[in-house]
């Protein structure tokens, strides 16, 4: 599994972009996502959001052909790697935690639910069950968890839906 970075809030049409240009090339090509709370207009509505802004992700075998058409594409667009310009894949424990969390039909982290209890944080239905020590910060009031992680490279935190029930 590969990592395309694309202009940020261009991803679908990268994507659709993407598979119509690569066809047989690229097994899967998907954009990670989350889900989480959203307040409009005085209500909570579910939403779906960008897990990873700026980014394509992409199953394929011949990862060569992939970057020679992606310079066909009317926009930036290149494949995240090493150095000396060779492409390097997630590793599998990168590969391993991002399905552990999203739901692997709708690459979709779903909305997690749980409490607070003195300092301790208990999640109790969601992918986040079982991951509380990755969780850095909490935001009861946007109903969001800051998640840190080793992606591309680099660590990176992430956001993804937490919704806290009660706290004792």
């Amino acid at each position: 599994m590969y990592v395309v970075q694309v202009p940020g809030g261009h991803e679908r049409a990268a994507r659709d972009l993407l598979v119509k240009l690569l066809g047989d090339l690229a097994g899967e090509c998907f954009i990670p996502l989350y889900e989480c709370m959203r307040r409009t207009r005085g209500e909570w509505r579910r939403e779906q959001r960008r897990l990873f802004p700026g980014y394509v992700f992409i199953t394929t075998d011949d990862i060569d052909s992939v970057v020679a058409h992606l310079r066909n594409l009317p926009f930036f667009a290149k494949v995240i790697g090493g150095h000396d310009e060779r492409y390097v894949p997630l590793t599998k424990e990168e590969v391993a935690w991002l399905q552990a969390l999203t739901n692997v039909e709708t690459h979709t982290v779903e909305l997690s639910m749980g409490i607070i209890e003195g300092d301790e944080v208990k999640i109790w239905k969601g992918p986040l069950k079982g991951q509380e020590a990755k969780i850095v910060k909490i935001d009861r009031h946007k109903r969001l968890a800051f998640l840190e992680m080793h992606m591309f490279g680099r660590t990176k935190v992430i956001k993804v839906g937490l919704e806290i029930v009660s706290k004792r």
